[in-house]
């Protein structure tokens, strides 16, 4: 888990800010207006996709104030700088990367053991409890806002109830999750950072693992029956996004 609070221009001299969750603090470094197009490089500006579900998201958060934002893909320089500047504590958990890890270890582990030795209860269910021992440990009710992205669509049905329920807990009341679910299984696999206020940038990456499902509507409104609201965005290009309140 890493933890990012303030913006400073030299990384050595950074020191724990505010409370909230421990955690390993590392301090950002950007300049103003990264990834605008600079006269000196001739660099054009990304394109991004437009984001309804994103500015929605933006809208929610703008009535809450300086709050904790979890972000469950890979730490981005530019999603982390956007939040930092409106006044959030942002924590990120690359949680696809950490479950293959501990995936890889289990296997490995199990191979380490003499022939005939019991490995005990090895259920889908128990692995995603094992897992979620190590991960994700915060306090309940500590987050205002979560990034979800699509990580539930690539995950076992087993770790994927036991992640939606874990967020859940982790949500205050009058908090946000924004999520997104593929309408067709995906051919390529994307991780995803913020642009600006509209639009995301989604970024080919190597697939941990491959899409386990297509999310039917029902299936996504029982997983957040216990939120308040709900509102899904359908994009031309077979993306759907989700903005949840608890």
């Amino acid at each position: 888990m890493t933890f990012f609070n303030k913006v400073r221009p030299d990384p050595a001299a950074s020191s724990p800010q505010g409370q909230g969750p421990p955690g390993k603090i590392h301090a950002v470094t950007a300049a103003v207006g990264a990834g605008a197009p600079s006269a000196a490089t001739g660099l054009a500006p990304k394109v991004g996709r437009l984001s309804n579900g994103l500015k929605e998201f933006l809208w929610h958060l703008d009535g809450i104030g300086h709050g904790h934002l979890l972000d469950i893909g890979p730490a981005r320089q530019s999603t982390i700088t956007f939040f930092i500047e409106r006044g959030f504590k942002v924590y990120t958990e690359d949680f696809l990367a950490t479950w293959k890890i501990f995936l890889d270890e289990d296997v490995q582990w199990a191979k380490s053991l003499p022939v005939g030795t019991g490995l005990g209860d090895r259920t889908p269910g128990t692995r995603a409890e094992r897992f979620l021992n190590t991960t994700l440990l915060y306090p309940v009710d500590t987050f205002d806002a979560v990034l979800l992205w699509d990580i539930l669509d690539y995950l076992d049905s087993d770790l994927m109830a036991r992640l939606a329920a874990r967020l859940t807990s982790l949500v205050r009341d009058g908090g946000v999750v924004f999520a997104i679910f593929h309408q067709k299984k995906p051919e390529a696999f994307h991780r995803y950072r913020v642009l600006d206020a509209q639009n995301l940038e989604l970024i080919p990456a190597p697939c941990p693992f491959q899409p386990q499902r297509v999310f039917q509507n029902r299936e996504i409104s029982n997983l957040f029956c216990r939120y308040r609201s709900s509102k899904m965005f359908v994009g031309r290009d077979q993306l759907r996004e989700g903005m949840f309140v608890k």
